[in-house]
């Protein structure tokens, strides 16, 4: 057995219990996990506040730059179904290791990449390999953390990714302003290698997964198929692929708005805009820690409503007023998010990583394809067409949230 290898009991026997030992184990998760989801959204958005820097230096236009962010998703969404069953086999912690040393080595070489179509399939293979962190990431806090702990320690997972976008894109606004896109790219997967080995030293093996070598497709797709078939889970894979569809839309064309006139901002400033994720780090474990306590459809209720007033307030034209209401966005984002990601664990009772990955699939299909459909709505309307698209995703968030209180789900 390797250093990297999960540790499990015997087929048959019962799971360790996940009690709260002293020499600070559920720290150590809690850290290591914060670390994944830096490296993964990091590496996921770097492209992001670059897009106009792409836009010109390839020649594209401002929805075909957006691949650079949105075939990176896509492929995440359709790893992580394939990541999820394999970690049934393999076990957790040292395939989360191994998609985010291979995804940072990835970044690199689309630092030194110079054709258009090569670009994307770079992002697209990084993508691929990425997909063996998230929906792991949340099986792993699924069976390691007790449920009263699982909101919370969700929540500062979520926060972790809200940190590695944030300075994913502000780091490489920044590095882009003072030397050039490329050298920003190549930092950043230097940053993500080195955050890797701390993950791996950090993160306990498990106690409580139970490998189960040679499962077959129809196994995979017989749990698949039970959760898609529960009267709550569709609704909240539902909820991710509409949370980050509508909140990728407003960041990805938000750089173009405040690049033209009268803004025209540098790619220093327009990093900064990212900023906001700060507040979506502290209402990431506030709303994990208020549904534990609350209610969780309540708490997500409040996330939407967060994000439509935020889209409202981005259409009146002082800057700081825009930035208010990004902030707000930003808010009620990672509140939804945070809350129907752990709420999911919560309600799968069985094959607890095939619910992950079917949320997560949704949840990037969502960046994915809302992002670059985005683009249209955009091209046909600026910005008020860009409020009004992710507005009515927005909407229909809060009308789940409100179904799924009156029929007292999780």
């Amino acid at each position: 057995m390797t250093a990297f290898e999960d540790r499990a009991p015997p087929a048959g026997a019962s799971p360790v219990p996940a009690a709260l030992p002293a020499d600070g184990r559920l720290l150590r998760i809690r850290v290591a996990l914060f670390l994944a989801g830096f490296a993964t959204f990091s590496l996921i958005y770097c492209t992001q506040p670059i897009l106009p820097e792409l836009s010109q230096a390839f020649s594209v236009s401002p929805a075909a730059s957006s691949l650079a962010l949105s075939m990176t998703t896509g492929a995440l969404a359709i790893a992580i179904l394939c990541a999820g069953a394999i970690s049934e086999s393999f076990g957790r912690r040292g395939l989360m290791f191994v998609s985010m040393i291979a995804a940072a080595i990835l970044n690199l070489v689309a630092a030194i990449t110079v054709e258009w179509h090569l670009l994307l399939a770079v992002r697209t293979l990084e993508g691929l390999v990425l997909g063996g962190v998230p929906a792991v990431a949340m099986a792993y806090l699924a069976e390691e953390m007790p449920k009263e702990r699982l909101g919370a320690a969700m929540g500062l997972y979520v926060g972790g990714t809200a940190l590695g976008g944030m300075s994913g894109r502000v780091l490489i606004g920044i590095l882009t302003q003072h030397s050039d896109w490329r050298t920003a790219l190549g930092a950043m997967a230097v940053l993500d290698l080195l955050i890797a080995i701390a993950f791996v030293f950090l993160l306990p093996a498990s106690r409580n997964f139970v490998r189960r070598p040679g499962l077959g497709l129809g196994f995979h797709l017989k749990a698949w198929g039970a959760h898609l078939r529960h009267p709550a889970l569709p609704l909240l894979f539902a909820t991710g692929f509409l949370s980050m569809g509508a909140f990728v839309t407003v960041y990805n064309y938000a750089g173009f708005r405040l690049i033209a006139p009268p803004y025209d901002l540098d790619q220093s400033q327009i990093g900064l805009i990212f900023l906001a994720y700060l507040f979506g780090m502290v209402a990431s474990p506030t709303a994990g820690f208020l549904a534990d306590r609350f209610g969780r459809a309540g708490v997500v209720a409040l996330g939407a409503v967060g994000m439509l007033a935020g889209l409202a307030i981005t259409l009146m034209a002082p800057l700081a007023v825009i930035i208010v209401g990004v902030v707000l966005l930003t808010i009620g984002f990672f509140t939804v998010h945070a809350v129907a990601s752990g709420w999911v664990g919560r309600l799968a009772e069985a094959n607890k990583s095939h619910a992950a990955s079917l949320y997560l699939l949704a949840y990037y299909a969502g960046s994915s394809i809302m992002g670059s459909m985005g683009g249209w709505f955009w091209h046909a309307d600026g910005w008020p067409g860009v409020v009004v698209f992710s507005g009515g995703m927005a909407a229909l968030i809060l009308a789940i949230a409100g179904w799924l209180a009156l029929s007292r789900r999780g």
